[in-house]
């Protein structure tokens, strides 16, 4: 038998983390002992540390997983893998971060680290009141493993094998006052624990999600493994051509391969070549597509563009029924829909009617389009390349064409200077991405609109939502159904090489290689795109119950599956006890305040009769 007394101390461990009390119970520990304030480095909070944080450095990899590139403790090294994210020109101008209050409003509010600060401020009153170790301390524990102290490259590692980067802006706080600590102090390569907690103190939030593996995908580094696999097994594919009908596109070599992943918690991972910018070409159709229906609504959009895919050659100069291009996917209707970015409203009897004036400025409005683009991306890489935008316009013929049709069949708002759409139309065309900047953008989309590096809501559901139907349905040109079918997922493939891939709610990719197959994707990229969705269960309609054959990432473990049957009482008992264990309420003794005192038995399964 054993009681538990206290109330308070019961409520405040399971207000912390509900398993680490279940599991002192499980260990009859007295549960003052957890609730002391312990001593640094003292048995109980190595042990609470080892509850509240799975992540082990040296223990857990699972056989065949590597691990995150380790830094040296080199000093110069551990400062420039520091310095990826930093804006300051100078280190030591640094000063120490101070706190400031998220701000307020649509757009503004981050999800992450320190808005979710304020929320915690009364817990941590209680922390430091002394009933429980604070997340900062079970932190140091957990990676300092009985050690007084922490290597900084070994803190840097264990955060990179979570699948966060030094230059998560989200950790921008705590990168600085690392940066700082290696300035100012004598032993710059190690951090105490006073030291680690004012580095980790602003961002503690975030950084206890990732060591206790609560982001979407936990083992992260299991994940990326087959990632590399599918990776390297897709650059064995040959054949192809690089798209040669836009001069530029030619000169791209058609070994350049690049993968990149970025999860909805903001984890990171890239492989290849996916630093070289290449232009979006059509990937920029369904963003731009985002940005009309997130500014003008749903309703209006589709008054001049349809829904349908159209079972024709993307530039086909062909219109629906209603004399409508069929979608935003092909040429015709993203013509239409660059006609709707930034347009002047006029208020009308019968509501808001749109009216694109001639003579508006497309460089206010390519603008506009960037600045939407740079805050999908979370301020990563997105350029323009001009000598793209000039090749396009000189042999952009088929597209005047389709211009000229589509003002013929009046598909435009009234007064639409379609010479300047087309240009307008070309210059998006040409907007350079890379494949780490692209994967943001996609995970964005896949994210509900939220970018997920900066917690900065970019879209609306309801523009997300739409885009994403479109390309699942429209987004791989004439191999839409195909891709649909077999893989199940939103995508919009490029011209250039580019696939734009969402696994929504999980992560954004971004595959990139120039040689093209006949329906004009990339070779490579759908070849990873199918091994993906063979190993994973991602496609649309996995079960994610009973299709055990696929890995689930979304699981800790990957591929565990338990299957669940017709159950008893006392087989439903056994599923849902605490390991082996049936926990049996029973009642207080006479003397004893059932106010304060909750007593169980703890009955082992082999020993009951």
């Amino acid at each position: 038998m054993m009681r538990l007394r206290g109330s308070a101390m019961l409520r405040e461990l399971l207000l912390l983390h509900p398993p680490a009390a279940g599991a002192a119970l499980r260990r009859a520990q007295p549960l003052a002992t957890l609730c002391r304030r312990p001593r640094a480095g003292g048995r109980a909070a190595a042990a609470a540390a080892r509850e509240l944080f799975p992540w082990r450095g040296g223990g857990t990899r699972q056989p065949g997983v590597p691990l995150a590139r380790g830094l040296t403790s080199s000093h110069s090294e551990i400062l420039q893998e520091l310095g990826k994210g930093s804006s300051q020109s100078q280190t030591s101008q640094m000063q120490p971060p101070t706190s400031t209050p998220p701000k307020d409003g649509p757009g503004e509010g981050n999800a992450y680290g320190n808005s979710e600060g304020k929320e915690m401020a009364g817990g941590e009153n209680k922390i430091k009141q002394g009933l429980l170790p604070s997340l900062e301390d079970l932190l140091f524990y957990t990676i300092a493993e009985g050690q007084e102290k922490i290597p900084v490259h070994k803190f840097i590692t264990a955060l990179k094998s979570t699948g966060l980067r030094t230059s998560d802006p989200r950790l921008k706080e705590c990168m600085d006052m690392l940066r700082l600590t290696l300035q100012t102090t004598s032993d710059g390569v190690m951090l105490d624990k006073d030291l680690f907690k004012k580095c980790v103190q602003s961002n503690i939030v975030l950084l206890t999600q990732a060591f206790r593996r609560k982001f979407v995908i936990p083992d992260f580094m299991s994940f990326t493994s087959h990632i590399d696999e599918l990776y390297e097994s897709a650059k064995k594919q040959s054949g192809g051509k690089v798209a040669d009908y836009i001069p530029q596109l030619a000169k791209f070599s058609p070994d350049l391969w690049g993968v990149s992943v970025c999860t909805v918690d903001g984890q990171r991972h890239s492989i290849g070549d996916t630093k070289v910018p290449f232009c979006l070409q059509s990937c920029v159709k369904p963003l731009k597509y985002a940005i009309a229906v997130n500014d003008l609504g749903t309703e209006y959009v589709h008054r001049y563009v349809g829904k349908e895919p159209s079972g024709l050659r993307f530039n086909k100069l062909f219109l629906n029924e209603d004399d409508r291009p069929h979608n935003p996917m092909v040429n015709a209707g993203a013509i239409v829909v660059t006609s709707l970015i930034k347009p002047i409203f006029y208020k009308m009897d019968s509501g808001i009617e749109l009216i694109a004036k001639q003579g508006v400025n497309n460089a206010e409005k390519f603008d506009y389009v960037m600045q939407f683009l740079n805050k999908m991306a979370g301020n990563e890489y997105v350029g323009f390349s001009n000598a793209t935008f000039q090749s396009e316009r000189e042999s952009g013929d088929r597209n005047f064409a389709i211009g000229y049709y589509l003002k013929e069949k009046k598909c435009f708002p009234e007064g639409t200077d379609m010479v300047g759409i087309l240009d307008f139309y070309f210059q998006l065309c040409s907007i350079e991405v890379t494949c780490e900047s692209a994967s943001v953008m996609a995970s964005t989309l896949a994210n509900g609109g939220f970018c997920p590096i900066t917690g900065e809501r970019v879209l609306s559901p309801e523009a997300v939502r739409n885009t994403l139907s479109l390309m699942h349905s429209c987004g791989m040109y004439d191999f839409s159904g195909q891709f649909a079918f077999h893989v199940g997922l939103p995508a919009k493939s490029g011209v250039a090489g580019g696939i734009l891939l969402v696994v929504p709610n999980v992560m954004g990719m971004m595959c990139w290689s120039p040689p093209l197959d006949k329906m004009g994707n990339s070779v490579k990229g759908i070849h990873f795109c199918h091994d993906l969705v063979s190993l994973c269960n991602f496609h649309n309609y996995d079960n994610l119950r009973h299709f055990a054959k696929k890995l689930d990432p979304r699981r800790e473990g990957g591929d565990q599956r338990h299957a669940f049957g017709p159950l008893d009482y006392e087989s439903l008992q056994q599923e849902l006890a605490l390991k082996d264990t049936v926990w049996k309420k029973v009642s207080p003794e006479a003397n004893e305040d059932i106010s304060t005192t909750v007593v169980y038995r703890m009955e082992s399964l082999g020993e009951k009769s």
